[in-house]
């Protein structure tokens, strides 16, 4: 993983939160809410919140009387996160980093995690954290995307943006989001944190949206894939989005979008 593929910052979280949520987050945050109320956590924390598509849709699902710790290590994310929450005394928000989670052995009764665990440089380290701060019986409950040709309007920018910049193509939606999808590889890190109980499903979901240029916004300048674009060439970020909407015009039409999503849901428990 590029140093880059963790830059949310600039004007990416707003687009991010008002364009890419809608398109492919929020069905997914509705999974994992639906997962976590099950449980009925008194006290939850979520790891790599983003934007709070998650915590939005948890919180909307779980009583009065919870406390909702949602943490991200980009504090521009979370800033966007806090600002689209309406008050809520059960929810507090803080910068953190999932490797070096700043909370007691045993707080929580459950963790979530929506589409973060890609961008964890040690994954092994951050699950062991996870399981540190979680109760004997809680659940560890995450997601992330499966591989790239699962998720077609994704798949079609990144083919697009490659004809673009044919010596160089910006590789960071394969290389980080579509990049951890392999069902062994996942079950052997969290076993060498030290989960025993697994559960490993895929789901696949329908990614909507009102036009094709809303999607090419959505995943050139709302994404890292932002700064692949502006590394190559700044004066064409504006060319790049136009060639992605073209190129996704092509194969759904003018109007409004629809394409295939794919995840990896996964629970663990100690």
């Amino acid at each position: 993983m590029s140093d880059t593929d963790k830059v949310f910052a600039g004007s990416i979280p707003k687009i991010y939160d008002e364009y890419l949520v809608p398109v492919i987050f929020s069905v997914y945050a509705e999974d994992i809410a639906r997962r976590i109320a099950a449980r009925s956590p008194s006290v939850l924390l979520e790891i790599a919140a983003g934007t709070g598509a998650v915590t939005r849709a948890v919180a909307a699902a779980l009583p009065r009387g919870i406390r909702y710790v949602a943490t991200d290590l980009n504090e521009p994310m979370l800033a966007v996160a806090a600002q689209r929450q309406k008050d809520d005394d059960r929810i507090s928000w803080r910068q953190a980093d999932a490797s070096a989670l700043p909370f007691g052995d045993a707080e929580f009764d459950a963790v979530c995690c929506q589409f973060g665990a890609m961008f964890f440089p040690d994954r092994t380290k951050a699950y062991a954290e996870v399981k540190r701060v979680l109760k004997p019986d809680g659940t560890f409950v995450f997601n992330v995307w499966d591989r790239i040709e699962d998720n077609v309007l994704t798949h079609e920018a990144t083919v697009a943006l490659g004809k673009l910049f044919p010596d160089d193509p910006p590789r960071f939606m394969v290389r980080t989001p579509h990049g951890y999808h392999d069902r062994d590889v996942i079950r052997a890190d969290l076993e060498r944190a030290g989960f025993r109980e697994i559960s490993i499903e895929t789901r696949a979901e329908t990614s909507r949206a009102p036009s094709p240029e809303y999607v090419a916004l959505a995943l050139c300048q709302g994404t890292p894939l932002r700064g692949e674009i502006e590394a190559r060439d700044a004066s064409t970020l504006q060319a790049a989005t136009d060639i992605v909407a073209e190129a996704i015009r092509t194969r759904h039409g003018a109007g409004p979008v629809e394409g295939k999503i794919q995840a990896v849901v996964i629970e663990a428990r100690p």
